[in-house]
């Protein structure tokens, strides 16, 4: 399978960090934010990802140019930023002949087992998403799921939130996906998308360790927390193990 891993944003919550380098190039416990998730890739037999880039783009183009861990990692710089969902729409031709493909956010880190996701997902869905508990639902999309994990509403950081059940910024998703974004500059995943398919996607609880380091807190949360990718596999020595 083919893999999006967005990473296109400004990373202004972490300054002064990513004054000088990207949000996915920065460390975890000594190592590179991307290259556990490149790691991560190869673990699932994810071959082939496609990278969006902004600010300091150089460095990965760089940083890529050093690693080498078998998957192949095309490097798309945005000058200007497309939205999430807009770099999907932006790069569809590179997943026209796949069924299914996965969506990442750069800064997301976790050990899960994306097998495990893989198999709940159903050829029927038009997508299905990782959920998981935050303590904070007002800063999160937060999900509202039927008995039987369909979506059934989607809010962006909702004022009243109605459950502490998260997107996690890890998803399957089909062409179905693809045709519903709309054509407009900036079209995000979270405000354009999602709430757009309810009823046709299904969610998948996600109970390994996953965290949202998109924040100060939270990036320093994870140099404490962050049991690595072994976590999940003792024998698994690849990076981010550490």
């Amino acid at each position: 399978m083919k893999a999006f891993l967005l990473a296109a944003g400004h990373g202004t919550r972490l300054r002064p960090q990513t004054d000088t380098l990207p949000k996915c190039l920065l460390p975890v416990q000594g190592v590179p934010l991307l290259e556990i998730w490149l790691a991560l890739c190869r673990r699932h037999q994810i071959s082939e990802v496609l990278l969006n880039t902004h600010a300091h783009s150089n460095a990965v183009v760089e940083f890529l140019g050093r690693w080498r861990n078998g998957v192949q990692v095309r490097v798309i710089e945005e000058p200007k930023l497309l939205g999430s969902a807009g770099t999907l729409l932006a790069n569809r031709k590179w997943v026209d002949s796949e069924e299914n493909f996965w969506i990442f956010y750069a800064d997301v880190l976790t050990c899960m087992d994306l097998n495990g996701m893989l198999r709940f997902h159903r050829p029927s869905s038009a997508a299905t998403i990782g959920v998981y508990e935050v303590p904070d639902p007002r800063r999160c999309g937060i999900v509202g799921l039927d008995d039987n994990d369909v979506l059934v509403s989607f809010v962006e950081k909702p004022a009243n939130p109605t459950s502490n059940l998260a997107f996690a910024g890890i998803m399957i998703a089909t062409q179905q996906l693809l045709d519903i974004i709309p054509e407009k500059l900036g079209a995000d995943i979270a405000f354009d998308v999602l709430p757009r398919l309810t009823g046709r996607t299904r969610a998948y609880h996600i109970n390994e360790y996953l965290l949202d380091i998109g924040t100060k807190q939270n990036y320093e949360q994870a140099q404490q927390t962050w049991p690595g990718l072994a976590a999940v596999n003792p024998s698994y020595g690849d990076a981010g193990t550490r």
